[in-house]
């Protein structure tokens, strides 16, 4: 069976959600071998055998990390040459991992797939490797596949459910030698953002999102309170970023982050095609929007037209009641 390196994005030996999704994909086209990077990679090792990992290409060096995305290239690259019959990569689809998808592709001399929101295997009769991606600011979903070398493909979060496939790891540590690109850029600081007790906008599986209807920044509040009762995150529409209300790092859409959660609420946001872009792949949407004609309706699955105000604190005290 074909191997299929998981780049895992672990930190502090904490693996995330997304990684143990690309585990359970890369279940379905070959067998799972994971890659991670730090010093505290060996820590990852448990929770990666549980989903399936049968290999674990451990990354201890920190100067890996310490130097941007070619050092993990130049990894990858090198782990990808001693993996055996490797018949795919997947990654997540953030912006560090698309662009070393992309540099591990032409290193590879493959092809560089991004966004998937599903990864399956051929049917035999052509590429053994098939993606759903979506495309075009997410308006259109398309099967891809890559026809040369080994297909490296961008995963979307919330593509699948993680399922464990408990393995015991054969565990490798690898010792990267540094290509004098990835000595270029050096990381010389960082700072931990303070922890909201919330999921990752990009990772949660519900997001509740507010825009300019909410008429001011004290009333997202009322939208904090609802995702903390669904146990989701919270997103803004780029009218309440702009507006200063809430931080960009919350913001939905083109220019800000994408998001597809199972439960994706809108709430006083008309739905432009900036904020589409970054929601429309969510699996089921809801809208509360006091204007019948907003083009969130278009796409909502469910919809509420009424005055926020009064609909959210009522969807908040009924949820609160049903939980006992």
């Amino acid at each position: 069976m074909a191997v299929v390196l998981v780049v895992v994005d672990a930190v502090d030996g904490s693996v995330p959600k997304p990684t143990l999704e690309l585990l359970t994909l890369a279940r379905r086209i070959g067998e799972p071998a994971a890659v991670v990077f730090g010093p505290s990679a060996a820590g990852a090792v448990p929770v990666l055998g549980e989903y399936g990992a049968s290999r674990v290409f451990v990354v201890a060096d920190q100067a890996v990390n310490d130097h941007l995305v070619v050092a993990k290239v130049d990894a990858l690259q090198q782990i990808a040459g001693q993996a055996g019959d490797l018949g795919g990569v997947l990654l997540t689809a953030s912006p560090e991992g698309k662009e070393i998808g992309a540099r591990l592709a032409l290193r590879l001399e493959s092809g560089f797939l991004s966004d998937a929101v599903d990864v399956q295997a051929g049917d035999g009769s052509g590429p053994p490797v098939v993606a759903t991606q979506s495309v075009f600011a997410a308006s259109f979903l398309v099967t891809s596949a890559v026809t040369k070398g080994v297909p490296v493909i961008a995963v979307k979060p919330n593509a699948t459910s993680p399922e464990p496939a408990p393995v015991t790891p054969e565990v490798t540590e690898v010792a990267v030698e540094l290509s004098p690109a990835a000595l270029a850029t050096t990381v010389t600081g960082r700072e931990v953002r303070a922890a909201s007790g919330r999921p990752e906008l990009t990772e949660a599986a519900v997001v509740v999102s507010g825009g300019r209807g909410l008429g001011g920044p004290e009333h997202f509040a009322m939208i904090e309170k609802l995702a903390d009762l669904l146990g989701g995150a919270v997103g803004a529409s780029r009218a309440a970023v702009d507006a200063g209300w809430y931080p960009h790092s919350n913001q939905v859409g083109q220019t800000g982050k994408t998001v597809s959660p199972q439960l994706y609420l809108a709430i006083g946001i008309s739905g432009a095609i900036q904020h589409r872009a970054g929601m429309q792949t969510s699996k089921t949407i809801a809208a509360v929007n006091k204007d019948p004609e907003a083009p969130i309706f278009e796409l909502a699955d469910y919809g509420i037209i009424g005055d926020l105000h009064d609909v959210i604190p009522a969807l908040t005290d009924e949820i609160t009641k049903r939980r006992g």
